[in-house]
């Protein structure tokens, strides 16, 4: 049972014209098997604290635990799912999501059996021997998950994965990943920028703030699953989000005219 605690975080950048506050103050507790949202507007520092708990970069100050350890590098209990697919364009699909296991020492049989798997829960199964650069985008963010989800992390961190999705396969992905998600019971922290994608997947949406990030406020998102988009609690919950991301966006429109007006 894997829990993520986030204790006192901040995240400060040098920069040329001096620090910048990235994130301030970050308390939050992640129970195993949550799915998470993060949400807010750009410069919020949400890919920064995926990024913090993922190991790729360290707080300032606080900290980040999985359970009991403290997280100061990646590890395989944190899989994590990108944008851009980050796939390995001269391999196969089926050699894409068996490298892990490989790289960590299992039999052939074992990953075999693993893979086949994954291949067959993704709709993979008839493009196991074609290269990423024969699918289409949403097909290559199968083969991304379907990577992380071979090393059974128990923990899968999103980054925007659906952004650069049209709608109906960002619907379709978004109603895979529930499923995967129930099956496999892992804990999701997934980075959006979409306030009705944070309250279609999330048990709990995050509202940061424009720079420097903080928690605005944790949202619970108690609708039953499936959930139904045009249903009056999703648009109530919908207006209210909105309202705190376009505070947030105000701000951070108006810091950009006192930037441009110094300047």
């Amino acid at each position: 049972m894997t829990t993520i605690h986030i204790q006192a975080v901040n995240k400060v950048f040098a920069g040329p014209g001096g620090d910048v506050i990235a994130l301030k103050d970050i308390n939050l507790e992640i129970a195993s098997g949550e799915f998470i949202c993060l949400l807010g507007p750009s410069g919020c520092g949400k890919s920064t604290l995926l990024n913090a708990i993922a190991g790729f970069s360290h707080p300032s100050s606080g900290q980040i635990l999985v359970d009991s350890a403290r997280v100061t590098a990646p590890g395989p209990d944190r899989g994590m799912v990108f944008q851009e697919y980050a796939l390995f364009p001269w391999m196969t699909i089926e050699a894409n999501i068996a490298f892990g296991l490989e790289i960590a020492g299992r039999s052939a049989t074992a990953i075999a059996e693993r893979v086949e798997m994954l291949l067959k829960m993704l709709g993979l199964y008839e493009f196991r021997a074609r290269f990423p650069k024969d699918l289409s985008g949403g097909m290559r963010q199968r083969v991304a998950i379907a990577r992380v989800l071979a090393l059974d992390s128990p923990i899968m961190l999103m980054d925007e994965p659906f952004g650069a999705l049209d709608a109906l396969t960002r619907r379709n992905l978004q109603d895979e990943l529930l499923k995967i998600w129930k099956v496999f019971g892992t804990t999701i922290v997934f980075v959006t920028h979409s306030i009705e994608e944070s309250i279609y997947l999330a048990d709990r949406t995050i509202v940061m703030t424009y720079r420097p990030g903080t928690v605005k406020r944790d949202v619970p998102i108690a609708l039953e699953r499936p959930r139904d988009p045009s249903d009056p609690e999703f648009n109530r919950l919908k207006r209210m989000l909105g309202e705190m991301v376009m505070e947030e966006q105000q701000r951070h429109h108006n810091a950009e005219l006192l930037t441009s007006t110094a300047d």
